[in-house]
């Protein structure tokens, strides 16, 4: 990954929110689209993030990452940009890297059960990750650089707590706090199950695995936030339920939109469309072309790409439409 890739990006809550600060910015340029819990917390979202508010201190976000290849692609650039705003903005930022949760295999959005992977080729993958995420932070440094205090970008892999767990003192420990009526109406479940591949018990059990790393999170780095497609919401929720149960606290979702290509199929490794961000497997021109191919109607998602303020991007905006 290389900083002229950032370069060609930056050239280029269903209720309300306050009018200003960061998550009012992103989600008026569409970056941002759902927030849970909306509302019904002790401290609201848009509070932890207000600077003005009694107490302000600089938040925590994570976002993962499985190591099913050994590179990002295009589909992970909404969740990377809104890590990276959030960094900008003075926040600490974590890009979790699914190290142990990639043998399983997320079920969300997929038809069937992804091909399995050997904890070998898992591990090399995560390796590979860990150097891009940690690459395109500090492209990201370099290039945006503004002299404002900026939050950190930790990259971490959430096999590290998994190795030393035992299966059954796991489930004793953890296992007890999930209802299965809950975790059996996730739209995510509930398509698998009605579909003719059905649903295996590992990738049943994922959501429990990311439920567990948001609170992992929450206890050793105070994360209250995590970042995910829109695809994610469901595990989203077993999180912010799973820590609520155990510690009383609230926590917080915020989703970006997936990126679809000009069939509208989602983007992604498993659907064979995939745009890589690793310049060994995509070139920088191929990358550039993905985006110029794009439907004319699209242009409006470009300013999601793009780390200028909206007063850049509508000018813009209007001619195209014009």
């Amino acid at each position: 990954m290389a900083a002229p890739m950032l370069r060609c990006f930056s050239r280029a809550a269903q209720g309300p929110l306050r009018r200003s600060g960061i998550l009012a910015a992103q989600k008026a340029r569409g970056l941002f689209k759902d927030f849970f819990p909306e509302r019904g917390t002790k401290v609201e979202l848009p509070e932890l993030f207000d600077r003005g508010s009694a107490g302000y201190t600089p938040q925590t976000i994570y976002c993962g990452f499985d190591p099913t290849e050994d590179s990002l692609h295009v589909g992970h650039l909404l969740a990377l940009q809104g890590l990276f705003h959030f960094q900008r903005a003075g926040h600490n930022v974590i890009a979790l890297v699914g190290g142990a949760t990639a043998r399983l295999g997320d079920p969300s959005g997929r038809t069937k059960e992804r091909e399995a992977l050997d904890a070998g080729r898992v591990r090399a993958n995560a390796r590979a990750l860990h150097r891009g995420l940690e690459s395109l932070a500090a492209n990201h440094q370099q290039l945006f650089a503004d002299g404002r205090a900026w939050g950190s970008f930790t990259v971490l892999d959430n096999s590290a707590w998994y190795q030393q767990q035992h299966l059954v003192d796991f489930l004793a420990a953890v296992g007890g706090h999930f209802r299965m009526g809950t975790l059996l109406s996730r739209l995510s479940v509930q398509t698998r199950l009605k579909s003719a591949e059905g649903m295996s018990l590992a990738e049943f059990f994922y959501q429990v695995l990311q439920a567990y790393d948001f609170y992992h999170l929450f206890q050793h780095y105070r994360c209250r936030v995590q970042l995910g497609g829109s695809d994610q919401l469901g595990n989203i929720m077993s999180g912010y339920e799973f820590i609520h149960k155990l510690t009383g606290e609230d926590v917080f979702g915020i989703t970006v939109p997936l990126i679809t290509s000009t069939t509208g199929a989602k983007l992604g490794k498993s659907a064979g469309n995939a745009v890589w961000l690793n310049r060994d497997r995509t070139s920088p021109f191929e990358l550039y072309q993905f985006f110029v191919r794009q439907q004319d109607d699209s242009m409006e998602s470009h300013q999601l790409f793009t780390q200028l303020s909206l007063i850049f991007c509508s000018p813009v905006l209007c001619l195209q439409s014009s």
